[in-house]
């Protein structure tokens, strides 16, 4: 009951959104949670959010193969790009949800360099649109929400460089929607200088 009205509170506060937002979560937090992540993104879809991405840092992608079911379900409520392995899966309508399983921001920008090596790049015309041109997720989060006392990954790291962090201090498995509300509330008190 008191979580309820809490909620109904910080709604009521709320009215500066990010409109990209990632989760990072862990293997373990996706075994022990596999709910949340439709939860999450409900809760994003219903306040308006225009794009949530879930990383699911993974040393062996294989060992959430038994997620992938329920990860497809999420197409039910939004257009789902799911990139597991080397395979990249759209389905659905609606808000954009892009689940990456045990992607590495170091291998994506090794990657772009080969690719522009492979297309003959002259190396004096590489700049920031170009190797941005190149990369897997053209996603720039607002908001980078980290559950547990995990560290953060690698992924989207030439892409988060100017994203809001926020550390949650509770594990994947007991996120509530009032933890999902006092991070945007965060989001909403910082101002932002994109490196300025």
């Amino acid at each position: 009951m008191i979580y309820r009205l809490y909620e109904k509170i910080l709604l009521r506060d709320l009215h500066t959104l990010p409109e990209h937002i990632c989760f990072m979560i862990t293997e373990q937090d996706m075994l022990d949670a596999p709910d949340n992540l439709y939860l999450a993104a409900q809760w994003c879809r219903d306040l308006g959010i225009a794009s949530a991405m879930f990383h699911i840092s993974t040393a062996d992608p294989a060992r959430l193969e038994r997620c992938l079911p329920l990860i497809r379900t999420l197409s039910s409520i939004a257009r789902l790009t799911l990139h597991y392995r080397d395979e990249k899966e759209v389905s659905g309508e609606g808000m954009d949800v892009t689940v990456a399983i045990g992607k590495s921001g170091r291998e994506e920008i090794a990657g772009c360099v080969r690719r522009m090596a492979e297309d003959g790049v002259d190396p004096g015309s590489v700049d920031e649109d170009l190797l941005e041109s190149y990369l897997t997720f053209n996603y720039e989060p607002d908001l980078v929400i980290k559950t547990g006392g995990d560290h953060l990954t690698d992924f989207l790291i030439w892409q988060s460089v100017y994203s809001e962090l926020f550390f949650l201090d509770i594990n994947w498995a007991l996120l509530r929607k009032v933890d999902f509300l006092r991070a945007l509330r965060d989001f909403q008190s910082r101002a932002r200088r994109f490196g300025r």
